[in-house]
């Protein structure tokens, strides 16, 4: 099987470059990973946040994604310090498939897509988390469409990362990584 991986630098609002993973090698970035393909929109009817069978899920293709992604980063040697994931199973699931470290479910970074969560509370809570992690820690977050917004303003595809850097203010991206078939 043969990997595309696409990083791309961000300045202002536009694109630059192609490079390497190196952005995710430098002290006190924060990642933050779109969970792996899982079909659909939101989650059904009947949603419970402790049963998998009653969300929407990663289909065969989202757990490839995820291996594949973890796999890559790992083969280019990248490591984290912490690795958070919302308590929603296709977050967990793509952070234990990629096998980046211990995963650290954080109920702040819990989707709040159609009205089931607070934005302005969850995203005061997940930039105080960040912030209160060593300036040097390096942090993979997993987490939905709806949060990656709400902390950076991008939108992001379904095991998209991007890659950001800790100011004052929040979080500030620097980059974002895409890693396909």
């Amino acid at each position: 099987m043969r990997l595309l991986l696409t990083v791309i630098f961000l300045t202002h609002a536009s694109f630059g470059a192609a490079a390497d993973l190196s952005l995710l090698k430098q002290d006190g970035v924060v990642a933050l990973m779109r969970h792996a393909l899982a079909p659909g929109t939101g989650d059904p009817a009947g949603f419970e946040l402790g049963e998998c069978s009653t969300q929407r899920n990663l289909d065969d293709r989202g757990r490839a994604q995820a291996r594949r992604t973890g796999e890559a980063l790992r083969d280019a040697g990248v490591t984290f310090d912490h690795v958070w994931t919302s308590q929603w199973c296709r977050s967990r699931d793509t952070a234990r498939l990629m096998d980046m470290g211990e995963v650290v479910e954080k109920p702040p970074l819990n989707s709040f897509f159609g009205g089931q969560g607070d934005r302005a509370r969850q995203t005061a809570e997940t930039r105080a988390l960040i912030a209160a992690l060593p300036p040097d820690a390096r942090l993979l977050i997993v987490t939905h469409q709806v949060n990656i917004t709400a902390l950076t303003g991008r939108a992001v595809r379904s095991g998209e990362i991007i890659v950001t850097r800790r100011t004052e203010d929040g979080l500030r991206p620097v980059g974002r990584i895409s890693i396909d078939r």
